[in-house]
């Protein structure tokens, strides 16, 4: 039996974003919160568990996160991204905006807002620094060790850079247990060691193993993995097309035309797949203004 992607954002959720699995969530989130003994985190509550139908999973745009309150009312986000966007900083101040004004109703004093943690776990290197796990708050630009308020958190956490460590703790550093287990192709041999070292890990990779026997849970993971690869492909062919059309007409005004033609094709195939503005520039080479008129044509 093949053993599902664990990153799988479909997967993902159903590990640790369900209300039978809350204990896995809160091992992970001990984990990457480093939270030890009395202050570790415990009755975790998973809020917008919203079904997942087929509809939702087709959705490219659809962000399947999972979402968590603790006892003393702090809000937690985890999104998981296997695609480099080049708009994660943007993105999680953006989704980290919304769930804070959230946290308040209307009528509400400012006393009453509430501390927001995202967390993201990214299959790709982004942050540029050597740790494989940032963590950011707000800080006074001078005064390093002055921190304005505790409501801002936001966690990075790059796969790749784990991978690279040469030296790995794992009987002893929880979040590289879960790191480890979150690959896929993980030998039988390192994930009984995993499953010896950690009851936690134990349960999830049972809940990992019952999905992969439910038919119409595999169809939905095979679904939002085409989905997946669908954008990865766009992406990465788009603008070959484009310089591959430029090549064709052979001389230097040729190629620009061609792949100035080509790049608004895939400004348009990505604006219509939701993504961002400045992600579209960035992919496309257009201008801001080039894809912001695109993006009015099409009345997004």
């Amino acid at each position: 039996m093949e053993r599902l992607r664990p990153l799988n954002d479909f997967v993902f959720k159903k590990l640790f974003g369900e209300k039978e699995v809350v204990d896995n969530l809160t091992a992970l989130l001990n984990a990457i919160l480093d939270r030890k003994g009395i202050e570790r985190l415990l009755g975790v509550e998973i809020v917008d568990n919203k079904e997942l139908t087929r509809d939702i999973i087709d959705e490219k745009a659809s962000i399947l996160d999972v979402r968590a309150k603790t006892k003393n009312g702090t809000e937690i986000n985890i999104e998981v991204q296997l695609l480099n966007q080049s708009n994660m900083e943007k993105r999680t101040l953006y989704y980290w905006g919304k769930l804070f004004n959230k946290t308040i109703a209307k009528g509400d004093k400012y006393n009453d807002l509430s501390k927001v943690i995202t967390i993201n776990i990214l299959n790709f290197e982004y942050i540029k620094l050597e740790e494989f796990h940032t963590c950011f708050h707000i800080w006074e630009d001078k005064n390093k060790n002055y921190k304005l308020n505790d409501l801002l958190e936001i966690h990075f956490i790059e796969i790749p850079k784990f991978n690279k460590m040469k030296h790995k703790n794992l009987s002893e550093d929880s979040l590289q247990r879960w790191l480890t287990f979150f690959n896929k192709d993980i030998s039988e041999e390192n994930l009984k060691e995993l499953i010896k070292m950690d009851k936690n890990i134990k349960a999830a990779e049972k809940r990992l193993e019952y999905l992969s026997s439910d038919e119409y849970t595999m169809e939905l993971y095979e679904a939002r993995e085409r989905t997946r690869l669908d954008r990865a492909n766009l992406i990465d062919t788009g603008i070959e097309r484009g310089k591959d059309e430029g090549r064709k007409q052979g001389i230097k005004e040729g190629i620009k035309e061609g792949i100035k033609e080509k790049a608004i094709e895939v400004a348009k195939e990505l604006l219509k797949e939701g993504l961002d503005v400045d992600f579209v520039v960035k992919i496309s080479k257009l201008s801001l203004n080039k894809v912001n008129e695109i993006k009015k044509e099409l009345k997004l």
